[in-house]
């Protein structure tokens, strides 16, 4: 290596570091545009993209009513094995079975929140919310039950 390719490498790296200066630099005397979030201070205020997708949660009513029919189209779609639907057979009023959720289980620790199951979902029952923080010490808190005790199907979704 000659002396002057190494004068070279070394003018090269000082006005690398000098634009790099001069960017930081500008948003130091221009502190409006602020573009870094001070999180965790900022949690009360703190803004997520509506885009953003956090968890995959069962939307529920007041009456603690839900929309999933155990149709497990969710289940199917999820990549690697994050959903499990467990139904039962009800019997209707007229005498005949129906299939019906007994338990929506959502594994957290491997859902890569890629929104495959919302996108299935023919009635609309789950949505990704906005949580995002997720650590635990104990795995078995990421396994949930996402209808909550109690629940049942909403009057009117088939």
């Amino acid at each position: 290596m000659s002396i002057q390719q190494y004068i070279q490498d070394v003018y090269g790296a000082i006005k690398s570091l000098l634009k790099g200066m001069c960017v930081t630099g500008y948003y130091f005397l221009h502190p409006k545009e602020i573009i870094t979030e001070q999180y965790p201070d900022n949690r009360a205020t703190l803004k997520l993209a509506e885009r953003f997708k956090g968890e995959v949660v069962m939307l529920h009513d007041e009456n603690n009513e839900h929309a999933c029919t155990g149709c497990t189209a969710c289940e199917l779609a999820c990549p690697n094995g994050t959903i499990k639907i467990i139904t039962q057979f009800d019997i209707t009023p007229e005498g005949k079975k129906k299939k019906a959720l007994n338990t929506f289980v959502y594994h957290l620790e491997l859902c890569t929140m890629c929104n495959l199951c919302v996108e299935a979902c023919p009635t609309g029952a789950i949505v990704m919310a906005q949580n995002f923080e997720h650590s635990v010490y104990d795995r078995k808190q990421l396994i949930k039950t996402l209808n909550k005790p109690g629940s049942k199907l909403r009057a009117g979704v088939e």
